[in-house]
């Protein structure tokens, strides 16, 4: 009896804190699903209504939903791919000894320790078409000036480079740690062999830090899918919707239009659509040699 406890105390512990996380995750979702089978306004006047399936018949009919779905993977998958890319080369680039690397480094992590609305009000300043840092440098290489965020072709692409501006160092630092684990045994025996740099980076780099990458990519793409901060605050969704990811239909829907039930199957539909993207690239991470 005493080994039995001995062994399963620390659940005596922990299960109190899991109980409560458990209870905190699974109680937003439960209500959340509920929810979108009522057509709801949060009136105390008109009680909420079961419609069944309604919501998301609605949801699929409609052109404003693929639409934002369209906008929300076209933001998340050229911001990943980009910063991505970058990442890695800038991981590359400073895991070599180089003078100011840790200086470097540090000024990396400033765009991710300011705050969301603060970073895109100082992009709504740059890409100002009158007075903005933009058009002038554009003014300066004597290309025409641009409309950026006013613009219904050029915003989702600004929108991305303010992106991959402020997120990019997450990347190349997740990067940076990945590269600092890999032994240095097998650049000797490719050195040895004459392998060059290229080679080395394609057959030695790249394979063993795969795993970190798309952990990376990962923590990443869960973020860019829930973006909402930065694209409200400099957009709101404009103009004409050409910005208006889920995430903002989702808050139009529930507090502009007060349509919760509606607004409660476009999260539930967002939600699994998270799950099984955030599942595929653990599958991904696992077969290049990640977590089993």
């Amino acid at each position: 009896m005493t080994n039995w406890f001995d062994r399963n105390i620390k659940w005596v512990f922990i299960t109190p804190a899991l109980l409560f996380i458990a209870f905190m995750v699974a109680y937003p979702i439960f209500y959340t699903a509920r929810l979108s089978f009522f057509e709801w306004s949060m009136s105390a006047v008109s009680p909420s209504k079961w419609v069944g399936f309604d919501n998301y018949t609605t949801l699929l009919k409609g052109k404003d939903f693929w639409h934002a779905l369209w906008m929300t993977f076209y933001h998340s998958s050229v911001s990943i791919v980009l910063e991505t890319v970058l990442g890695v080369a800038i991981a590359i680039l400073f895991s070599r000894k180089m003078a100011g690397a840790k200086a470097m480094k540090t000024m990396m992590m400033l765009p991710m320790v300011a705050t969301p609305v603060s970073i895109a009000l100082v992009w709504l300043l740059i890409y100002e078409p009158s007075i903005g840092l933009a058009n002038e440098f554009l003014k300066m290489l004597d290309i025409e000036t641009q409309e950026w965020l006013g613009s219904v072709t050029q915003v989702m692409p600004s929108l991305i480079i303010l992106d991959v501006w402020q997120w990019t160092p997450m990347i190349a630092l997740i990067t940076i740690a990945g590269i600092a684990t890999i032994p240095a045994d097998p650049y000797e025996s490719a050195s040895v062999d004459g392998a060059n740099i290229w080679q080395r980076f394609r057959h030695i780099t790249l394979p063993l830090l795969m795993p970190t990458v798309i952990t990376a990519v990962t923590l990443r793409m869960i973020d860019l899918l829930k973006t909402f901060d930065t694209i409200y605050a400099t957009t709101q969704g404009g103009p004409n919707f050409a910005s208006q990811t889920l995430n903002l239909m989702i808050f139009d829907t529930a507090f502009s239009r007060f349509q919760f039930g509606y607004a409660s199957a476009l999260l539930m539909v967002f939600f699994i659509i998270l799950i099984v993207i955030v599942l595929l690239l653990m599958a991904l991470r696992k077969r290049l040699g990640g977590i089993e």
